[in-house]
């Protein structure tokens, strides 16, 4: 991970400005008094250093500690609205930062809850696009965040669904013609997703045969793959109790979607 000073903020904002293009504002209004690199910069910061929860949170600490950096800011409401408006923006950045040609993956998912179980009748922000999710840890409420990463914890490929879509079902989202060998646990033996992935991208799938299945051998780079595999687990440990990717403070599913993209792109940044 990147050992962080102050002054990284303007070699982050320099090498922004020079990566992301350029989004036409609507007509009409006054114009922003921050570019969008500026307001990307803020984001991917505070998910490297403070991890603030809200943009509210993240408005007060620029206003706070960095008017050296950003002297002149807008409104909270005008702050709000440019974020959200950058989400599209901060999507493709994130799609260009992935190591999509990594030739060997290791995948998983891992549970992303919007609210305690308990309150789950009463949730309206993402109503529709949320489901019920059951693993060894019990049930939740919310999405499911499923990924490939490379042997060094790069994030290859991402997607995010409901909590009730089975593992299997999204690798065709997190593999590609690149991926050559994908490593995953038991829920991802699937034999016929598996031959739908071979013919799709010529992946060979590696997966611990189920508890029931006594006959099948392994061989020693199969086993040596496997034992990589909670690589991937630790990446969702860092996610989550480090860089709080778990939050049920946004009020709009783009404040939600934001929340998880500037998450996931300040993290590959980090291991970049």
């Amino acid at each position: 991970m990147l050992l962080l000073q102050s002054h990284h903020i303007v070699d982050l904002y320099t090498w922004v400005d020079d990566t992301v293009p350029a989004v036409s504002k609507p007509q009409g209004g006054r114009p922003s008094v921050l570019r969008d690199s500026e307001v990307i910069t803020i984001l991917i910061w505070n998910n490297l250093t403070v991890h603030q929860t809200t943009l509210k949170d993240i408005y007060r600490w620029v206003g706070r500690d960095h008017t050296h950096n950003f002297p002149k800011l807008p409104s909270y409401a005008q702050f709000d609205d440019h974020c959200l408006r950058l989400l599209p923006t901060m999507i493709w950045f994130l799609q260009q930062l992935l190591s999509a040609t990594a030739p060997v993956r290791l995948m998983d998912s891992t549970k992303i809850p919007v609210c305690r179980n308990h309150r789950a009748d009463r949730y309206q922000t993402a109503q529709g696009l949320v489901g019920w999710g059951k693993n060894w840890q019990g049930f939740w409420f919310g999405f499911k965040l499923h990924a490939s990463v490379d042997p060094q914890g790069r994030l290859c490929q991402v997607a995010l669904t409901r909590a009730d879509v089975h593992d299997a079902q999204a690798m065709p989202y997190i593999l590609n013609i690149h991926a050559r060998v994908a490593v995953g646990d038991s829920t991802y033996g699937a034999s016929k997703m598996r031959q739908r992935i071979w013919r799709d991208y010529r992946t060979v799938i590696v997966a611990p045969p189920h508890y029931t299945q006594t006959k099948k051998l392994m061989t020693e780079w199969q086993f040596a793959l496997l034992k990589a595999r909670p690589k991937v687990e630790t990446v969702f440990d860092y996610l989550k109790e480090h860089m709080g990717l778990i939050s049920s403070f946004p009020r709009s599913v783009a404040g939600l979607l934001l929340h998880y993209v500037g998450i996931l792109l300040a993290y590959q940044i980090a291991v970049s």
